[in-house]
């Protein structure tokens, strides 16, 4: 059986779905949430669905040691961003070699970078007169959005989206694709 870690920073939907998927897998399991924000969504989340879950001050994870340790003691095996909002420190990136995935809701490498994130991406998207927005599923490296992408899968954009509308597909997006994206990722 092998062991995820789910790193978030908001309220969870994604984590809750990756959760749900494997709560019965026979091979994976999510062990643990781990977030940098205390009062994150997240944390409700796991707790229902009994996963147990600890936050962490910007520092911890800037230096990685203590969440090192943590990922340790859970014998953690592969790690899933999911709406997380740090940058994950080089330690971590060293102990974790393309065993660390991201999902970014737009194509990259368009719309990606710092403080390309949520609704931020949305607004752009739209501002942009693109046409088609949607997932992509990368692994990461030291740079934001940049790591090699193993997946995107694409929505349209209407002229008359708002960014909440089209944030909606794009969520319907990531909710279908990411748990089966990280199986296969687990599985190859």
């Amino acid at each position: 059986m092998k062991s995820l870690a789910i790193f978030a920073s908001g309220s969870g939907t994604n984590a809750e779905n990756i959760i749900r998927y494997f709560s019965n897998s026979e091979f994976f399991k999510v062990a643990i949430v781990l977030s940098n924000k205390q009062g994150a969504g997240v944390h409700e989340r796991a707790k229902k669905l009994n996963v147990p879950s600890i936050s962490f001050s910007k520092e911890a994870f800037e230096s990685g040691e203590a969440i090192l340790d943590i990922l340790k003691t859970y014998q953690i095996d592969f790690i899933v961003l999911a709406g997380f909002m740090s940058k994950i420190a080089d330690n971590l990136l060293a102990a974790y070699p393309h065993k660390i995935i991201n999902i970014h809701p737009a194509l990259l490498p368009k719309f990606g970078g710092k403080g390309m994130y949520g609704m931020h991406v949305h607004r752009a998207v739209i501002a942009s007169g693109e046409t088609k927005s949607g997932i992509s599923i990368h692994y990461i490296d030291e740079h934001y959005d940049e790591g090699p992408i193993i997946f995107q899968a694409e929505c349209p954009v209407f002229a008359d989206d708002t960014p909440e509308s089209l944030c909606e597909r794009i969520h319907q997006l990531e909710h279908k694709w990411y748990p089966e994206i990280i199986e296969k990722v687990l599985t190859d």
